[in-house]
C-alpha cells in the first residue's frame, strides 16, 4: 500500500526536477497513448500552477539554497557551527532588544499624544466654562 501511495509523489518530484518541459512531454504522451491521462495531467498542471511558473525545478532549487543559506545545515566544522549558532543567537537577542525599544518608543509617543489630547480637551472645556461664569457675574 505504501508503494502505491508514494509512486505518484516520486513521479511528481522527478518531473519537477526535470522542469516544465518534462511535464509537457508527459502530458503529450498521455494524450497520445490514452487521452484521459493527458487530460488529467493538463488539469493537474493548471490546478497546481505548474503551467504558469517559469520552471518547476527552479522552485525546488531555490528552496534548497534558502535552507543552506540560513544555517539549517551543518558545515561539518564544529568550531564554525558553534560560532554561527552564537552569532545567530546574539543577532536574535539584538533584534528582540530593538523590537522592545521600538515598542517603548511607540508607547511613549502614544502617551504623549494622549496627554496632549487630554490637555487640549481640558483647555477647551475651561474656555467654554469661563464665558458662562462671566455671564453669571454680570
Amino acid at each position: 500500500m505504501s508503494t502505491v501511495a508514494t509512486w505518484p509523489s516520486q513521479a511528481e518530484a522527478w518531473l519537477d526536477n526535470k522542469g516544465k518541459g518534462a511535464w509537457i512531454v508527459a502530458m503529450v504522451l498521455g494524450f497520445i497513448f490514452f487521452w484521459p491521462v493527458g487530460l488529467a495531467l493538463l488539469a493537474y498542471m493548471i490546478w497546481s500552477k505548474r503551467m504558469f511558473n517559469k520552471s518547476c525545478g527552479h522552485r525546488t532549487h531555490r528552496a534548497r539554497h534558502a535552507r543552506s543559506d540560513y544555517g539549517f545545515r551543518s558545515s561539518g566544522n564544529t568550531a564554525f557551527d558553534a560560532y554561527k549558532a552564537e552569532t545567530l543567537h546574539r543577532l536574535e537577542e539584538e533584534q528582540d532588544s530593538f523590537k522592545a525599544f521600538l515598542d517603548r518608543l511607540r508607547d511613549a509617543k502614544d502617551k504623549s499624544e494622549f496627554d496632549q489630547f487630554m490637555d487640549d480637551r481640558a483647555r477647551k472645556a475651561s474656555e467654554l466654562q469661563e464665558p458662562e461664569n462671566n455671564k453669571e457675574d454680570a
